[in-house]
């Protein structure tokens, strides 16, 4: 895992962000400029579109419109809607020639696929067709429709022809303005395809017609290419954001950027699209190629910046491997000099400071050695008496604390023995005080010999001794007591070549609960050894 505490990756990290940054910016800047003027011009492109799309739509229908209105007021079809009484011979002449004319008038006008004529009521009096197609008339006709009245039945999908028709219906209209009729037309709506596919040419795009449901019904694409509706959600964002480009799966099921107008003369809707992934094609290339050209830069530049940090930092690390050696107490070290830069002068540096380290260590560490001596020494000084060898007044103090507390979280209790050299007087005023000490040091030596390892021995004062017994009954440290006394009585103490006799009184106490400093129990060791004082010396007395 990369340490980005370590200074070579620090100018590596640099150096790649100093390249990144002013170049991802600039980058990211001028491919934002880029895909906004992208977008302004392709959907100016698709409004131009949508717009000469909706007009040649219009202009279409219009004329479409013009041709039926002119055969409406044909005398041809106006003779086949006029009942003239009493000339029937007449009218079944007409009713002869009116399909045929209306066959003639078919077979010239490309786009009608059927021509009919309906009376007033809507039934069929002549058409171009066998099977006409259906259509519903208003009854009565209004004032409006007498005038410009036309009706257009939406656009679908005709299965009789095999293509999108849309049924147009214009009233036939008499001299005196009276409906006599009407005049159906069915025509072909991919009579229109020619002029929409011009007008793609000329700005790039795809048009497409569709109902007001959202289905297909024609579009500039290949008719072998299967139409998918545009969906629900879709179609309702674009009738409601008429004009404004939106990005949606279009009717080949790609991504797309399109817009939609609404033509006022039919109901249809003209949705003009473009594949976005062909509109962002050479975005997406030079985009591909900026981030190409910005790893390679950004590689070289990390190569270069690794071998600077390199030459850097090799050095340094042998320094710091030399420093971590130092550190460990390896002052011995010496790194060699083969630089005559800035970090060549830095470890000829480092030599010499490591060669006074040396030599203040050996110092320190001569110091140090007679420093722990001395305190040893001051340690033991002060919890110990200097005659005997045994803990002093002040650690036993502490040690029978500590006993007591111990006793009262575990119950476990302890016992002490007091002890007194008998006629320690008489003694000193006999042989001296030289042979005094002696005695205080023998019978030290003699107690310090007799106990456990987890006992504590003391000198009280004077020729007086306490022995701490920790986790011991009454009976254990009363027997204990007598092995002291027996041992004190039968052992020999020379001085000057005179033999002295040493006996010990000994009192035995143990703890107490009631007990609320280890000076109760101290107490009754004292009085236990006073009363083995007072009976006769030389034995050991028990509170029990």
């Amino acid at each position: 895992m990369i340490s980005i505490n370590s200074i070579k990756n620090k100018i590596l990290i640099f150096a790649i962000l100093a390249t990144l940054i002013p170049s991802t910016g600039l980058g990211l800047l001028s491919f934002w400029q880029n895909e906004a003027m992208l977008t302004d011009n392709v959907t100016h492109q698709l409004h131009t579109l949508a717009v000469d799309a909706n007009r040649e739509l219009e202009y279409w229908l219009e004329e479409r419109i013009e041709e039926v209105r002119t055969l409406s007021t044909s005398n041809m079809v106006l003779n086949g809607l006029t009942h003239q009484p009493g000339a029937s011979s007449n009218r079944s002449q007409t009713s002869q020639a009116l399909p045929h004319y209306l066959r003639l008038v078919q077979d010239k006008l490309n786009p009608l696929l059927q021509l009919a004529v309906l009376n007033p009521s809507g039934k069929i009096v002549a058409s171009s067709s066998a099977t006409p197609a259906p259509v519903i008339l208003p009854n009565p006709w209004s004032q409006s429709a007498i005038i410009d009245g036309i009706i257009i039945e939406p656009p679908h999908w005709n299965q009789s022809y095999h293509t999108t028709t849309l049924t147009l219906a214009v009233p036939v209209l008499s001299l005196e303005n009276e409906i006599l009729g009407a005049l159906l037309a069915v025509i072909d709506l991919d009579t229109i395809l020619p002029s929409l596919k011009y007008t793609a040419k000329l700005s790039p795009g795809d048009v497409l017609l569709v109902d007001l449901a959202g289905n297909p019904l024609l579009g500039t694409h290949h008719r072998d290419v299967a139409f998918t509706p545009i969906a629900r959600q879709v179609l309702q964002r674009l009738r409601i954001e008429t004009g404004k480009p939106l990005t949606f799966e279009g009717h080949l099921q790609n991504t797309v950027l399109g817009l939609a107008l609404i033509p006022q003369t039919l109901p249809v809707i003209v949705v003009v699209e473009r594949d976005r992934a062909e509109i962002y094609a050479a975005w997406s290339a030079f985009r591909n190629l900026f981030l190409a050209l910005m790893g390679g830069l950004t590689l070289l530049v990390a190569i270069v910046a690794w071998r600077m940090g390199h030459s850097i930092v090799i050095p340094l690390e042998r320094l710091t491997s030399a420093a971590d050696h130092i550190a460990a107490g390896d002052l011995a070290i010496q790194l060699p000099v083969v630089r005559r830069d800035e970090l060549g002068h830095l470890t000829e540096v480092f030599n010499q400071m490591t060669g006074n380290l040396q030599r203040s260590h050996d110092e320190f560490k001569a110091a140090s050695q007679t420093l722990q001596k001395q305190n040893k020494l001051l340690e033991t000084l002060s919890i110990t008496d200097s005659l005997t060898d045994l803990y002093n007044r002040k650690k036993l103090d502490d040690i029978l604390a500590d006993q007591l507390a111990r006793f009262k979280r575990n119950q476990r209790s302890f016992a002490i023995l007091m002890l007194d050299i008998d006629r320690f007087k008489k003694l000193n005023d006999t042989y001296g005080h030289l042979a005094g000490d002696q005695v205080l040091a023998s019978v030290a030596r003699t107690l310090f010999s007799s106990i456990r390892n987890i006992d504590f021995a003391a000198r009280y004062g004077g020729e007086e001794f306490v022995i701490v017994l920790p986790e011991t009954t009454l009976s254990a440290a009363r027997d204990m007591a007598e092995r002291i006394r027996i041992q004190v009585h039968g052992a020999t103490y020379q001085f000057n070549d005179q033999s002295i006799a040493v006996t010990l009184s000994i009192g035995v106490a143990n703890s107490h609960s009631s007990d609320e400093s280890a000076d109760a129990v101290l107490a009754r060791a004292d009085q236990m050894l006073y009363e083995a004082k007072r009976s006769g010396r030389d034995r050991v007395h028990c509170t029990d």
